[in-house]
């Protein structure tokens, strides 16, 4: 038991500094609200309407096929990056890979996702 005491040590260590740290603007920061500092801040507007609005759903599907998209896209750059350790069988994987890609992509512009009304 005596062998796990450094790492209790540095784990009580590493959350008090934490916690000290995430909390340490809100105690010694000045606390001056004004009607500004206390308002909703959204990208630099002024909100309009309420939270309730509904928003269409296209703009959802956008951003997963986007977030999708762009998952996929990273993994290209390790393949890029050992192209010439990995030999000619991962050549053809990536090939296959990216027209998997492709085809999913066709399929989406054929379901009419990228369409805007």
């Amino acid at each position: 038991m005596s062998n796990y005491i450094p790492l209790f040590l540095m784990l009580v260590i590493a959350f008090g500094f934490g916690a000290i740290m995430a909390n340490l603007s809100k105690w010694i920061g000045p606390k001056k609200p004004t009607k500004e500092k206390l308002s909703t801040y959204e990208s630099g507007m002024e909100p309009i309407g309420t939270t309730r609005d509904r928003i269409s759903i296209k703009y959802y599907i956008v951003a997963m096929l986007f977030i999708i998209f762009d998952i996929e896209i990273v993994f290209l750059y390790p393949w890029a990056v050992t192209f010439d350790k990995i030999g000619v069988f991962a050549l053809g994987e990536m090939f296959l890979f990216l027209a998997l890609l492709f085809i999913g992509y066709i399929y989406i512009l054929k379901k009419g996702a990228l369409q805007w009304d």
